[in-house]
């Protein structure tokens, strides 16, 4: 293979149209913008959305949803999450290692939801009020 030899793909490059070259093109006078009015004109062109004084589409439909930043962050966690833990005693670097939470999570609460099996020492994440009872009933300790 040589540079010289080197060519595009067939119908990858189109030839532009070439305006105003007479009648037999098509294209003449006018090429192709009709007669008179703004879009006729060099330069006479309004921005991307404009409809004519009207309120355009993207302002007239409601804003809708919004994505926290610190979301990415935090993370709840259930009871029955807790037993797929294999250390006794429960904290940040447990839950990253079990895989339960995300490598970047900062910021964890356990929530009772589903069924804890074993006692467990849960030590420096937020506990809900409901997940503390369960956790005591399974005769595990919540430490601060």
């Amino acid at each position: 293979m040589y540079l010289n030899t080197l060519h595009p793909a067939p119908g990858s490059k189109k030839k532009s149209k070439r305006l105003g070259r007479g009648i037999g093109s098509g294209k003449g006078k006018t090429c192709g913008r009709g007669h008179k009015g703004q879009r006729a004109r060099a330069g006479g062109y309004h921005k991307v959305g404009f409809e004519g004084g009207q309120m355009p589409l993207q302002r007239r439909i409601p804003k809708s949803g919004f994505r926290s930043r610190q979301a990415l962050f935090r993370q709840e966690i259930y009871l029955s999450d807790l037993n797929h833990v294999q250390s006794e005693i429960i904290d940040l670097a447990a839950l990253r290692e079990a895989g339960v939470i995300r490598a970047n999570t900062k910021d964890v609460k356990i929530i009772a939801s589903g069924e804890l099996k074993r006692s467990i020492i849960v030590r420096g994440i937020p506990v809900s009020a409901g997940a503390r009872y369960a956790i005591e009933m399974a005769k595990g300790k919540v430490e601060a």
